[in-house]
């Protein structure tokens, strides 16, 4: 596949980009099933920044289903305005470690959730991908 003129990710095949869908599908319907609010960002469902779990298919061929978990808004916008104005990493204000916190902690629940269901994930490199939570597959 070549890689397109106007700079973005080369995309997969539509059959590649169906069964992304479906699994994210699945994994809707577990978070739901386990009590959280969910939605499919990437079918523009629910308002952006709504809080809760935030399932995705991504379209490009090294893509998958991410997972990632929003606070409310205001929550990540206290922190969000902190890091605006400058703050000592080794020493963050309280929201932006409660905020932390937080994230990491829906973080490890995803993970533990998602596997107990029969998913496979696994945490990508944080420094590239943030909070989210990958999901490869699941159990027939």
């Amino acid at each position: 596949m070549s890689e397109p003129e106007s700079g973005l990710p080369p995309q997969a095949p539509p059959g590649v980009v169906a069964k992304r869908s479906a699994l994210a599908d699945k994994v809707c319907r577990e978070l739901a099933r386990a009590g959280f609010p969910v939605h499919r960002s990437d079918l523009g469902d629910g308002p952006h920044g709504q809080p809760g779990a935030k399932v995705y298919a991504t379209r490009h061929v090294d893509g998958g289903v991410y997972v990632d978990w929003n606070t409310d808004a205001e929550l990540s916008t206290a922190a969000l305005d902190l890091f605006a104005e400058g703050i000592d990493y080794s020493n963050p204000p309280p929201v932006v470690r409660h905020h932390n916190t937080v994230v990491k902690t829906m973080q490890d629940a995803l993970v533990g959730i998602l596997a107990s269901a029969g998913f496979q994930v696994e945490v990508p490199d944080g420094h590239t991908h943030g909070s989210l939570v990958r999901v490869t597959g699941s159990q027939p």
